[in-house]
Protein backbone atom coordinates (compact mmCIF):
# COMPACT_ATOMS: atom_id res chain seq x y z
CA UNK A 1 0.00 0.00 0.00
CA UNK A 2 2.68 2.42 0.98
CA UNK A 3 4.28 1.95 -2.21
CA UNK A 4 1.21 2.23 -4.42
CA UNK A 5 0.69 5.82 -2.34
CA UNK A 6 4.43 6.74 -3.45
CA UNK A 7 3.74 6.14 -6.99
CA UNK A 8 0.87 7.88 -7.19
CA UNK A 9 2.17 10.96 -5.43
CA UNK A 10 4.77 10.65 -7.76
CA UNK A 11 2.98 10.66 -11.05
CA UNK A 12 0.80 13.77 -9.90
CA UNK A 13 3.96 16.12 -8.91
CA UNK A 14 5.24 15.17 -12.39
CA UNK A 15 2.14 15.83 -13.86
CA UNK A 16 1.76 19.58 -11.72
CA UNK A 17 5.49 19.74 -13.35
CA UNK A 18 4.45 19.33 -16.39
CA UNK A 19 1.35 21.19 -16.59
CA UNK A 20 3.99 24.06 -14.93
CA UNK A 21 6.47 23.66 -17.92
CA UNK A 22 4.15 24.01 -20.16
CA UNK A 23 2.77 27.29 -19.24
CA UNK A 24 6.02 28.96 -19.01
CA UNK A 25 7.20 27.36 -22.56
CA UNK A 26 3.83 29.21 -24.07
CA UNK A 27 3.85 31.98 -21.70
CA UNK A 28 7.93 32.95 -22.42
CA UNK A 29 6.68 33.27 -26.27
CA UNK A 30 3.36 35.59 -26.04
CA UNK A 31 5.91 38.00 -23.92
CA UNK A 32 8.21 37.94 -26.49
CA UNK A 33 5.70 38.76 -29.34
CA UNK A 34 3.73 41.61 -27.12
CA UNK A 35 7.37 42.71 -26.98
CA UNK A 36 7.65 42.34 -30.70
CA UNK A 37 4.77 43.55 -31.34
CA UNK A 38 5.34 46.92 -29.26
CA UNK A 39 8.81 47.56 -31.02
CA UNK A 40 7.08 46.55 -34.68
CA UNK A 41 5.05 49.79 -34.40
CA UNK A 42 6.02 52.04 -37.12
CA UNK A 43 2.94 54.48 -36.67
CA UNK A 44 3.46 58.21 -36.75
CA UNK A 45 2.61 59.36 -33.19
CA UNK A 46 1.23 62.78 -32.36
CA UNK A 47 1.15 64.83 -28.86
CA UNK A 48 -0.46 68.39 -29.84
CA UNK A 49 -0.47 71.29 -26.97
CA UNK A 50 -2.75 73.86 -26.80
CA UNK A 51 0.04 76.53 -26.72
CA UNK A 52 1.64 75.79 -30.52
CA UNK A 53 3.71 73.53 -30.39
CA UNK A 54 4.11 69.59 -30.37
CA UNK A 55 6.13 66.32 -30.09
CA UNK A 56 6.14 63.67 -32.87
CA UNK A 57 7.48 60.10 -33.46
CA UNK A 58 8.18 58.78 -36.55
CA UNK A 59 10.47 56.59 -37.72
CA UNK A 60 13.34 56.14 -40.23
CA UNK A 61 14.90 53.51 -42.25
CA UNK A 62 18.42 52.89 -41.52
CA UNK A 63 20.92 50.98 -43.18
CA UNK A 64 24.02 50.86 -40.64
CA UNK A 65 27.56 49.12 -40.88
CA UNK A 66 29.81 48.53 -38.04
CA UNK A 67 31.69 52.23 -37.27
CA UNK A 68 30.97 55.38 -38.41
CA UNK A 69 27.79 56.10 -40.76
CA UNK A 70 26.26 59.21 -42.72
CA UNK A 71 22.73 59.05 -42.58
CA UNK A 72 19.67 61.55 -43.15
CA UNK A 73 16.10 62.11 -42.58
CA UNK A 74 14.69 64.08 -45.44
CA UNK A 75 10.92 65.63 -44.43
CA UNK A 76 11.10 66.61 -40.66
CA UNK A 77 9.02 69.62 -39.63
CA UNK A 78 9.81 72.95 -40.80
CA UNK A 79 9.62 74.45 -37.10
CA UNK A 80 11.65 71.73 -35.46
CA UNK A 81 13.91 72.74 -32.12
CA UNK A 82 16.96 70.32 -33.04
CA UNK A 83 18.10 70.09 -29.62
CA UNK A 84 15.13 67.90 -28.87
CA UNK A 85 15.49 65.19 -31.22
CA UNK A 86 16.16 61.88 -29.80
CA UNK A 87 17.03 58.89 -32.14
CA UNK A 88 17.26 55.14 -30.92
CA UNK A 89 16.50 52.00 -31.93
CA UNK A 90 13.13 50.31 -30.22
CA UNK A 91 15.01 46.89 -30.08
CA UNK A 92 18.00 48.08 -28.02
CA UNK A 93 20.87 48.30 -30.64
CA UNK A 94 23.40 50.64 -29.23
CA UNK A 95 23.43 54.19 -31.81
CA UNK A 96 25.60 57.22 -30.69
CA UNK A 97 24.71 60.42 -33.00
CA UNK A 98 28.86 62.14 -33.34
CA UNK A 99 26.71 65.30 -35.25
CA UNK A 100 23.83 66.33 -36.21
CA UNK A 101 22.96 68.99 -38.33
CA UNK A 102 19.80 70.62 -39.68
CA UNK A 103 19.05 72.09 -42.79
CA UNK A 104 15.65 73.73 -43.51
CA UNK A 105 16.33 76.02 -46.53
CA UNK A 106 14.24 73.78 -49.30
CA UNK A 107 15.34 75.23 -52.88
CA UNK A 108 13.40 77.76 -54.45
CA UNK A 109 13.70 79.66 -57.91
CA UNK A 110 15.12 82.36 -55.80
CA UNK A 111 18.07 80.60 -54.52
CA UNK A 112 18.57 78.42 -58.13
CA UNK A 113 19.21 81.97 -59.71
CA UNK A 114 22.02 82.76 -56.85
CA UNK A 115 23.46 79.56 -57.78
CA UNK A 116 23.68 80.30 -61.65
CA UNK A 117 25.06 84.22 -61.16
CA UNK A 118 27.40 85.06 -64.21
CA UNK A 119 26.15 82.43 -65.81
CA UNK A 120 23.42 82.61 -68.77
CA UNK A 121 20.39 80.26 -68.62
CA UNK A 122 16.96 79.83 -70.77
CA UNK A 123 13.96 81.71 -70.38
CA UNK A 124 10.30 80.89 -71.11
CA UNK A 125 9.16 84.05 -72.87
CA UNK A 126 6.12 82.52 -74.69
CA UNK A 127 4.63 79.11 -76.68
CA UNK A 128 4.91 78.15 -80.35
CA UNK A 129 1.86 77.37 -82.65
CA UNK A 130 2.49 73.90 -81.80
CA UNK A 131 3.05 74.27 -78.28
CA UNK A 132 6.62 74.64 -77.94
CA UNK A 133 8.06 76.51 -75.71
CA UNK A 134 9.67 80.06 -77.20
CA UNK A 135 13.11 80.37 -75.04
CA UNK A 136 15.39 83.65 -74.77
CA UNK A 137 19.11 83.80 -73.29
CA UNK A 138 19.76 85.57 -70.65
CA UNK A 139 23.01 86.23 -68.09
CA UNK A 140 21.84 86.42 -64.47
CA UNK A 141 23.89 89.53 -63.11
CA UNK A 142 22.05 89.23 -59.47
CA UNK A 143 19.77 86.87 -58.48
CA UNK A 144 18.24 89.23 -55.86
CA UNK A 145 18.00 86.13 -53.32
CA UNK A 146 19.48 86.81 -50.10
CA UNK A 147 20.01 84.34 -47.21
CA UNK A 148 17.62 84.06 -44.64
CA UNK A 149 18.04 85.95 -41.09
CA UNK A 150 17.00 83.55 -38.24
CA UNK A 151 14.76 85.07 -35.71
CA UNK A 152 13.90 83.14 -33.02
CA UNK A 153 14.90 80.55 -34.90
CA UNK A 154 12.50 80.83 -37.72
CA UNK A 155 13.84 82.15 -40.88
CA UNK A 156 12.69 85.51 -42.12
CA UNK A 157 13.76 86.05 -46.08
CA UNK A 158 14.97 89.40 -47.56
CA UNK A 159 15.16 89.84 -51.14
CA UNK A 160 16.11 92.26 -53.97
CA UNK A 161 14.93 92.40 -57.37
CA UNK A 162 17.05 90.41 -59.82
CA UNK A 163 19.07 91.62 -62.43
CA UNK A 164 19.45 90.16 -66.24
CA UNK A 165 21.82 90.70 -68.95
CA UNK A 166 19.28 89.82 -72.29
CA UNK A 167 20.74 91.07 -75.84
CA UNK A 168 23.50 93.29 -74.04
CA UNK A 169 20.72 95.22 -71.76
CA UNK A 170 20.44 95.20 -68.12
CA UNK A 171 16.87 94.17 -67.34
CA UNK A 172 15.52 94.59 -63.36
CA UNK A 173 13.18 91.58 -63.05
CA UNK A 174 13.41 88.03 -64.97
CA UNK A 175 12.14 88.06 -69.22
CA UNK A 176 10.45 85.03 -68.38
CA UNK A 177 10.40 81.49 -66.51
CA UNK A 178 13.46 80.19 -66.05
CA UNK A 179 14.62 76.96 -67.12
CA UNK A 180 17.74 75.64 -64.71
CA UNK A 181 19.84 72.78 -66.13
CA UNK A 182 20.30 70.95 -62.69
CA UNK A 183 19.97 71.10 -59.07
CA UNK A 184 23.35 71.85 -57.43
CA UNK A 185 24.79 68.87 -55.64
CA UNK A 186 23.81 70.80 -52.09
CA UNK A 187 20.53 71.27 -52.81
CA UNK A 188 17.63 69.83 -50.30
CA UNK A 189 13.98 70.00 -51.14
CA UNK A 190 12.81 69.94 -47.86
CA UNK A 191 14.01 70.41 -44.60
CA UNK A 192 16.36 67.55 -43.43
CA UNK A 193 18.36 66.26 -40.95
CA UNK A 194 21.77 65.01 -41.33
CA UNK A 195 23.23 62.14 -38.52
CA UNK A 196 26.93 60.81 -38.55
CA UNK A 197 26.13 58.02 -36.11
CA UNK A 198 28.78 55.39 -34.44
CA UNK A 199 26.97 51.78 -34.02
CA UNK A 200 28.98 48.30 -33.20
CA UNK A 201 26.13 46.27 -34.85
CA UNK A 202 25.19 46.37 -38.76
CA UNK A 203 21.85 45.73 -40.17
CA UNK A 204 18.46 47.64 -41.08
CA UNK A 205 15.96 48.63 -39.09
CA UNK A 206 13.31 51.44 -38.38
CA UNK A 207 14.64 53.70 -36.08
CA UNK A 208 12.66 55.83 -33.67
CA UNK A 209 13.16 59.43 -33.76
CA UNK A 210 11.08 61.71 -31.56
CA UNK A 211 11.32 65.67 -31.53
CA UNK A 212 9.09 68.50 -30.09
CA UNK A 213 8.17 71.15 -32.78
CA UNK A 214 6.70 74.51 -33.46
CA UNK A 215 4.05 75.27 -35.80
CA UNK A 216 0.78 73.27 -34.25
CA UNK A 217 -2.23 73.56 -32.19
CA UNK A 218 -5.64 72.76 -30.83
CA UNK A 219 -8.62 74.60 -29.31
CA UNK A 220 -11.90 73.37 -28.37
CA UNK A 221 -15.22 75.00 -28.94
CA UNK A 222 -18.57 74.33 -27.78
CA UNK A 223 -22.03 74.93 -29.64
CA UNK A 224 -24.96 74.92 -26.59
CA UNK A 225 -28.18 75.48 -27.47
CA UNK A 226 -30.67 76.75 -24.75
CA UNK A 227 -34.55 74.94 -25.01
CA UNK A 228 -37.24 77.14 -24.16
CA UNK A 229 -38.41 76.52 -20.20
CA UNK A 230 -41.85 78.74 -20.07
CA UNK A 231 -42.82 78.94 -16.65
CA UNK A 232 -39.21 77.42 -15.62
CA UNK A 233 -36.79 79.58 -13.48
CA UNK A 234 -33.91 77.09 -15.32
CA UNK A 235 -32.62 76.45 -18.46
CA UNK A 236 -32.13 73.17 -20.41
CA UNK A 237 -28.70 72.82 -22.50
CA UNK A 238 -27.89 70.52 -25.72
CA UNK A 239 -24.07 70.84 -25.45
CA UNK A 240 -21.73 69.55 -29.08
CA UNK A 241 -17.91 70.26 -28.32
CA UNK A 242 -15.60 70.17 -31.26
CA UNK A 243 -11.72 70.09 -30.89
CA UNK A 244 -10.12 71.21 -33.50
CA UNK A 245 -6.46 70.87 -35.29
CA UNK A 246 -4.26 73.18 -37.04
CA UNK A 247 -1.44 72.00 -39.08
CA UNK A 248 1.15 74.45 -40.33
CA UNK A 249 4.97 72.75 -39.16
CA UNK A 250 5.44 72.70 -43.01
CA UNK A 251 4.66 68.67 -42.85
CA UNK A 252 1.89 66.24 -43.55
CA UNK A 253 1.57 63.37 -40.85
CA UNK A 254 0.07 59.73 -43.24
CA UNK A 255 -1.95 58.27 -40.75
CA UNK A 256 -1.20 59.42 -37.69
CA UNK A 257 -2.03 58.27 -33.89
CA UNK A 258 -2.81 61.64 -32.17
CA UNK A 259 -3.11 62.72 -28.57
CA UNK A 260 -4.13 66.29 -27.57
CA UNK A 261 -2.78 67.94 -24.22
CA UNK A 262 -4.59 70.41 -22.05
CA UNK A 263 -2.97 71.93 -19.48
CA UNK A 264 -1.16 74.32 -19.03
CA UNK A 265 2.26 73.16 -19.43
CA UNK A 266 5.76 75.24 -18.22
CA UNK A 267 6.93 75.69 -21.64
CA UNK A 268 9.54 78.18 -23.12
CA UNK A 269 7.72 79.99 -26.52
CA UNK A 270 9.28 81.70 -29.34
CA UNK A 271 7.06 84.79 -30.35
CA UNK A 272 7.67 84.18 -34.06
CA UNK A 273 4.69 81.25 -34.23
CA UNK A 274 1.99 83.46 -32.35
CA UNK A 275 1.26 85.63 -34.98
CA UNK A 276 0.52 83.36 -37.93
CA UNK A 277 -2.27 83.08 -39.59
CA UNK A 278 -4.47 80.26 -39.74
CA UNK A 279 -6.22 78.99 -43.05
CA UNK A 280 -9.54 77.31 -43.65
CA UNK A 281 -11.78 74.74 -42.38
CA UNK A 282 -11.85 70.94 -43.04
CA UNK A 283 -14.53 68.66 -40.78
CA UNK A 284 -14.22 65.11 -41.03
CA UNK A 285 -17.10 62.51 -40.68
CA UNK A 286 -17.36 60.94 -36.95
CA UNK A 287 -19.05 57.62 -36.10
CA UNK A 288 -21.25 58.03 -33.72
CA UNK A 289 -21.50 54.76 -32.31
CA UNK A 290 -18.45 55.05 -30.24
CA UNK A 291 -16.43 57.90 -28.87
CA UNK A 292 -13.79 59.77 -31.21
CA UNK A 293 -11.93 60.57 -28.25
CA UNK A 294 -11.03 59.28 -24.95
CA UNK A 295 -9.83 61.23 -22.34
CA UNK A 296 -7.77 60.73 -19.15
CA UNK A 297 -5.92 62.26 -16.54
CA UNK A 298 -2.10 62.65 -16.95
CA UNK A 299 0.48 64.01 -14.44
CA UNK A 300 -1.24 67.12 -13.46
CA UNK A 301 -2.62 67.58 -17.06
CA UNK A 302 -5.50 66.09 -19.55
CA UNK A 303 -4.87 63.88 -22.35
CA UNK A 304 -7.95 63.20 -25.25
CA UNK A 305 -6.91 60.54 -27.31
CA UNK A 306 -8.12 60.31 -31.07
CA UNK A 307 -9.48 56.67 -31.27
CA UNK A 308 -9.11 55.95 -35.09
CA UNK A 309 -5.50 56.91 -36.66
CA UNK A 310 -5.90 60.52 -38.65
CA UNK A 311 -3.81 62.17 -41.49
CA UNK A 312 -3.41 65.83 -40.80
CA UNK A 313 -1.94 67.59 -43.68
CA UNK A 314 0.27 71.04 -43.65
CA UNK A 315 -1.76 73.87 -43.41
CA UNK A 316 -5.12 71.80 -42.76
CA UNK A 317 -7.54 72.48 -39.98
CA UNK A 318 -9.27 69.28 -38.93
CA UNK A 319 -12.01 69.44 -36.50
CA UNK A 320 -13.64 65.92 -34.65
CA UNK A 321 -16.08 65.96 -31.96
CA UNK A 322 -15.40 65.19 -28.51
CA UNK A 323 -18.69 65.76 -26.51
CA UNK A 324 -21.99 65.76 -26.98
CA UNK A 325 -24.40 65.97 -24.34
CA UNK A 326 -28.18 66.78 -23.79
CA UNK A 327 -30.74 67.97 -20.57
CA UNK A 328 -27.86 70.29 -18.75
CA UNK A 329 -29.53 71.71 -16.44
CA UNK A 330 -28.51 75.33 -16.23
CA UNK A 331 -29.52 78.99 -14.79
CA UNK A 332 -29.86 82.04 -16.38
CA UNK A 333 -28.15 85.09 -14.03
CA UNK A 334 -29.29 88.57 -14.51
CA UNK A 335 -26.32 90.50 -12.89
CA UNK A 336 -26.36 94.65 -11.57
CA UNK A 337 -23.41 95.65 -11.06
CA UNK A 338 -24.27 99.55 -10.73
CA UNK A 339 -20.90 100.98 -10.43
CA UNK A 340 -19.06 102.00 -13.44
CA UNK A 341 -15.06 102.19 -12.17
CA UNK A 342 -13.11 101.44 -15.30
CA UNK A 343 -11.63 104.79 -15.90
CA UNK A 344 -10.11 104.26 -12.38
CA UNK A 345 -8.11 101.23 -12.83
CA UNK A 346 -4.94 102.20 -11.60
CA UNK A 347 -6.36 103.59 -8.13
CA UNK A 348 -4.94 102.61 -5.32
CA UNK A 349 -6.71 102.05 -2.33
CA UNK A 350 -5.93 105.80 -1.04
CA UNK A 351 -7.01 107.82 -3.97
CA UNK A 352 -10.05 105.67 -3.88
CA UNK A 353 -11.25 106.71 -0.64
CA UNK A 354 -10.03 110.04 -0.91
CA UNK A 355 -11.49 110.98 -4.71
CA UNK A 356 -15.58 112.27 -3.71
CA UNK A 357 -16.36 111.71 -7.54
CA UNK A 358 -15.50 107.95 -7.07
CA UNK A 359 -17.74 105.49 -7.92
CA UNK A 360 -20.80 107.76 -9.01
CA UNK A 361 -21.19 107.44 -12.73
CA UNK A 362 -23.78 104.59 -13.20
CA UNK A 363 -23.77 101.57 -15.42
CA UNK A 364 -27.24 101.21 -16.81
CA UNK A 365 -26.35 97.09 -17.99
CA UNK A 366 -27.65 94.58 -16.63
CA UNK A 367 -25.41 91.43 -17.80
CA UNK A 368 -27.18 88.29 -18.51
CA UNK A 369 -24.85 85.14 -17.64
CA UNK A 370 -25.57 81.15 -18.09
CA UNK A 371 -24.48 79.25 -14.72
CA UNK A 372 -24.22 75.35 -15.12
CA UNK A 373 -22.35 72.47 -13.29
CA UNK A 374 -20.23 70.49 -14.72
CA UNK A 375 -21.28 66.70 -13.48
CA UNK A 376 -22.00 63.70 -14.11
CA UNK A 377 -25.22 64.24 -12.16
CA UNK A 378 -25.71 67.07 -15.09
CA UNK A 379 -25.27 65.25 -18.45
CA UNK A 380 -21.07 66.04 -18.61
CA UNK A 381 -18.97 64.99 -15.99
CA UNK A 382 -16.13 65.28 -18.44
CA UNK A 383 -13.01 67.31 -17.96
CA UNK A 384 -13.33 70.01 -19.98
CA UNK A 385 -10.45 71.99 -21.94
CA UNK A 386 -10.49 76.08 -22.39
CA UNK A 387 -12.37 77.09 -25.14
CA UNK A 388 -15.13 79.09 -26.54
CA UNK A 389 -18.70 78.88 -25.80
CA UNK A 390 -21.45 79.80 -28.13
CA UNK A 391 -24.75 79.87 -26.97
CA UNK A 392 -28.23 79.65 -29.54
CA UNK A 393 -31.60 79.66 -28.54
CA UNK A 394 -34.66 78.68 -31.37
CA UNK A 395 -37.04 80.93 -32.64
CA UNK A 396 -40.50 80.35 -32.88
CA UNK A 397 -39.89 79.69 -36.58
CA UNK A 398 -37.50 76.91 -35.42
CA UNK A 399 -34.37 78.73 -36.59
CA UNK A 400 -31.12 78.50 -34.24
CA UNK A 401 -30.21 82.07 -33.53
CA UNK A 402 -26.74 83.05 -32.19
CA UNK A 403 -27.25 84.65 -28.08
CA UNK A 404 -23.70 85.50 -27.22
CA UNK A 405 -20.51 83.79 -26.69
CA UNK A 406 -17.60 84.06 -24.36
CA UNK A 407 -14.37 81.52 -23.30
CA UNK A 408 -14.05 79.52 -20.37
CA UNK A 409 -10.63 77.72 -19.15
CA UNK A 410 -9.79 74.31 -18.26
CA UNK A 411 -12.69 73.11 -16.10
CA UNK A 412 -12.23 69.97 -13.79
CA UNK A 413 -15.32 67.95 -13.23
CA UNK A 414 -17.98 69.15 -10.75
CA UNK A 415 -17.15 72.61 -10.92
CA UNK A 416 -19.27 75.16 -11.76
CA UNK A 417 -19.05 77.11 -14.91
CA UNK A 418 -20.59 80.65 -15.11
CA UNK A 419 -20.30 82.61 -18.64
CA UNK A 420 -21.36 86.49 -19.25
CA UNK A 421 -23.31 85.84 -22.63
CA UNK A 422 -24.46 89.84 -23.10
CA UNK A 423 -26.48 92.91 -21.34
CA UNK A 424 -30.06 92.29 -21.49
CA UNK A 425 -32.30 94.71 -23.52
CA UNK A 426 -35.34 94.61 -21.31
CA UNK A 427 -33.89 95.04 -17.64
CA UNK A 428 -32.12 98.34 -17.14
CA UNK A 429 -30.03 99.66 -13.99
CA UNK A 430 -29.81 103.14 -12.60
CA UNK A 431 -27.31 103.90 -9.33
CA UNK A 432 -26.56 107.11 -7.29
CA UNK A 433 -25.40 108.23 -4.47
CA UNK A 434 -27.77 110.35 -2.70
CA UNK A 435 -25.52 111.49 0.44
CA UNK A 436 -22.05 111.66 1.47
CA UNK A 437 -20.35 112.81 4.51
CA UNK A 438 -16.61 112.55 5.44
CA UNK A 439 -14.23 113.70 8.77
CA UNK A 440 -11.09 113.33 8.04
CA UNK A 441 -10.35 114.46 11.32
CA UNK A 442 -12.32 111.55 13.39
CA UNK A 443 -11.92 109.34 9.99
CA UNK A 444 -15.29 108.21 9.45
CA UNK A 445 -17.16 108.29 5.99
CA UNK A 446 -20.78 107.69 5.35
CA UNK A 447 -22.13 107.25 1.58
CA UNK A 448 -25.70 106.32 0.55
CA UNK A 449 -27.02 104.76 -2.50
CA UNK A 450 -29.92 104.60 -4.57
CA UNK A 451 -30.80 101.55 -7.14
CA UNK A 452 -33.75 101.59 -9.10
CA UNK A 453 -34.19 98.47 -11.17
CA UNK A 454 -36.82 98.31 -14.05
CA UNK A 455 -38.27 95.24 -16.18
CA UNK A 456 -39.55 96.11 -19.16
CA UNK A 457 -40.12 91.61 -19.69
CA UNK A 458 -43.67 89.74 -19.77
CA UNK A 459 -42.16 87.59 -17.18
CA UNK A 460 -41.00 88.40 -13.31
CA UNK A 461 -36.97 88.33 -13.20
CA UNK A 462 -34.68 88.33 -10.50
CA UNK A 463 -32.04 90.25 -10.23
CA UNK A 464 -28.58 90.04 -7.70
CA UNK A 465 -27.81 93.54 -7.42
CA UNK A 466 -23.74 93.98 -6.81
CA UNK A 467 -22.47 96.68 -4.67
CA UNK A 468 -18.61 97.02 -4.09
CA UNK A 469 -17.90 98.62 -0.92
CA UNK A 470 -14.43 100.08 -2.22
CA UNK A 471 -13.92 102.98 -0.06
CA UNK A 472 -12.15 101.10 3.07
CA UNK A 473 -11.17 97.95 4.04
CA UNK A 474 -13.51 98.65 7.57
CA UNK A 475 -17.03 99.42 6.93
CA UNK A 476 -20.47 98.09 8.37
CA UNK A 477 -24.15 98.95 6.62
CA UNK A 478 -25.98 101.36 8.90
CA UNK A 479 -29.18 101.20 7.02
CA UNK A 480 -30.71 98.67 4.36
CA UNK A 481 -34.14 98.96 2.76
CA UNK A 482 -33.77 94.89 1.49
CA UNK A 483 -31.80 92.02 2.87
CA UNK A 484 -28.32 91.48 1.63
CA UNK A 485 -25.60 89.05 1.71
CA UNK A 486 -21.98 89.19 2.15
CA UNK A 487 -19.67 87.65 -0.85
CA UNK A 488 -16.17 88.80 -0.12
CA UNK A 489 -14.50 91.11 2.43
CA UNK A 490 -15.87 94.01 0.46
CA UNK A 491 -18.33 92.85 -1.57
CA UNK A 492 -22.48 92.86 -0.68
CA UNK A 493 -25.41 91.29 -2.98
CA UNK A 494 -29.36 92.15 -2.69
CA UNK A 495 -31.44 89.38 -4.50
CA UNK A 496 -34.17 91.25 -5.98
CA UNK A 497 -37.33 90.11 -8.20
CA UNK A 498 -39.03 92.14 -10.43
CA UNK A 499 -42.56 91.74 -12.00
CA UNK A 500 -43.25 92.11 -15.34
CA UNK A 501 -43.17 96.01 -16.31
CA UNK A 502 -42.46 96.63 -12.31
CA UNK A 503 -39.64 98.47 -10.99
CA UNK A 504 -37.91 97.56 -7.59
CA UNK A 505 -35.51 100.45 -5.39
CA UNK A 506 -32.66 99.46 -3.12
CA UNK A 507 -31.48 102.16 -0.67
CA UNK A 508 -28.31 101.60 1.78
CA UNK A 509 -25.76 103.56 3.62
CA UNK A 510 -22.23 101.83 4.62
CA UNK A 511 -20.06 103.62 7.31
CA UNK A 512 -16.33 103.58 7.11
CA UNK A 513 -13.59 104.36 9.47
CA UNK A 514 -10.37 104.33 9.07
Amino acid sequence: MKKLLGLLLGMTLFALLLIFNLKVVHAAPAAAQEKGNAAADNSTALTIYNQNFFVAREHVPLDLQPGVNQAEYAGIAAHLEPDSVILRDPNGHALQILEQNYRNDPVSPEMLLSFYEGKTIDFVVGRNADGSDITQKGKIIRSGYASPNYINGYPQQASSQPIVEVDGVLRFGLPGQPVFPALSADSILKPTLNWLLQTDTAGKFNAEISYVSGGMNWQSDYNVVVQDQPGNKTDLLDMIGWITMRNFSGKTFEDAKIKLMAGDVNKIQEPALAGRAYGAALAVEVDAAAPVVREKAFDEFHLYTLQRPTTLRDAETKQVEFVRATGIHAQRLFIYDGAHTDQYAYYNPEQIRQDVNYGTVSNPKVWVMEEFKNAESNHLGMPLPKGKLRFYRRDTDGHLEFVGENTIDHTPKDETIRVFTGNAFDVTGERKRTSYRVDSNQRWMDESFEIRLRNHKKDAVEVRVVEHLYRWTNWKLTEQSADSRKTDAQTIEFPVTIAPDGEQVITYTVHYSW
